[in-house]
């Protein structure tokens, strides 16, 4: 089960008291104030961990505590600090407050630990009162409480190519030629219910990540559909791979489909339609109207936006549009490396 958003409460240790105490022993006249300091309340420490790639674990662990401190003891003894805990989270989570909204974190790197919640300082014995002209104080302090809040996560994949387009245009087909991914692939729309991700090997030892979203429809932005819980996935890729079906068997105009898809990505995130974007007609070995091929390829020519015509079935156009894809993610150095495809 693919979970990407979540809501969870955590609370850091709260501080131990500090302690009211004076020395009583034997052959030790006027021993004074002897309570000790109460420990400091443990933290909730959070760490992004390339072993996690959902936040399906939250909802059965929605809790997360730290160990308060101990309190404080007489012959000025300061109390145990709580012990801070380490939560793991997949890399690519968003952390906000849910009840201001505020972006907290964003963990983009394997290991990224973010202090959520700090543990409570903890109270002062009496001891600590003690003056020249204050001999037997009684004050002290109680520990102060840890931090508490209630977290709303995201996962947004981390990945170099997004395959956005239609439902049933061919992008699971197409990752499954270019990956090890294996996605269900089936002649029906809405086949891909949950993002999945594809890891390409391009030339020599270089490799790049390809994630495969469900299929976008007209409102997709407003919720229509699937698209809405899974273009903020696509977010973070530097180059989008637009499939567009081109066979007869949608029954819909491939320019069409095109101009919606484009309408959302726009309409979700100017950001997100601004990307550097590669034109894919795919199904070309069903398509019998070469017209529906030109018709996609105009309007990719007249957005200055690089074309490809591919058939997964039988391979053809796979290794070009693989060249493409790494040229544009493994070069970051040459923003126009998309464009010199063309």
């Amino acid at each position: 089960m693919f979970i990407d958003e979540v809501r969870i409460y955590v609370k850091a240790g709260d501080g131990g008291n500090g302690c009211l105490a004076f020395r009583r022993e034997k052959f030790v006249p006027r021993g004074g104030p002897s309570g000790g300091d109460g420990g400091r309340g443990g933290d909730v420490i959070f760490v992004a961990s390339p072993h996690r790639n959902t936040l399906l674990h939250f909802r059965f662990n929605p809790e997360h505590k730290a160990q308060r401190g101990r309190h404080g003891e007489g012959s000025n003894r300061t109390g145990r600090e709580g012990e801070s805990i380490e939560v793991e989270t997949p890399v690519g989570t968003v952390m906000y407050d849910d009840a201001t909204g505020e972006l907290l974190h964003d963990f983009t790197t394997p290991g990224e630990k973010f202090v959520v919640a700090k543990g409570g300082r903890g109270g002062r014995g009496n001891a600590r009162f003690a003056t020249s002209t204050h001999q037997a104080p009684t004050e002290h302090e109680d520990g102060k409480p840890g931090d508490e809040l209630k977290l709303r996560l995201e996962l947004k994949l981390l990945a170099d190519v997004g395959l956005v387009g239609f439902p049933n245009a061919g992008n699971s087909t197409l990752i499954s030629r270019i990956s090890a991914a294996r996605p269900k692939i089936a002649d029906y729309p809405f086949t891909t219910l949950e993002p999945n991700l594809g890891v390409v090997s391009a030339d020599g030892d270089r490799t790049f990540v390809v994630a495969d979203i469900p299929g976008l429809i007209e409102g997709a932005h407003e919720g229509h559909g699937l698209g809405i819980q899974f273009l903020k996935h696509i977010e973070r890729t530097r180059l989008l791979a637009h499939l567009v079906d081109v066979s007869e068997a949608t029954g819909r105009d491939p320019v069409h489909d095109f101009e919606i898809v484009m309408s959302e990505l726009a309409s979700f995130s100017e950001d997100l339609a601004a990307k550097p974007m590669i034109v894919v007609a795919t199904k070309i070995d069903a398509a019998q109207d070469e017209k529906r091929i030109k018709a996609i390829e105009r309007v990719a020519k007249k957005r200055k936006l690089p074309f490809y015509k591919i058939s997964s079935v039988t391979g053809q156009g796979i290794d070009a549009l693989k060249r493409a894809m790494a040229e544009a993610v493994l070069a970051p150095e040459n923003p126009d490396a998309v464009e010199a495809q063309e």
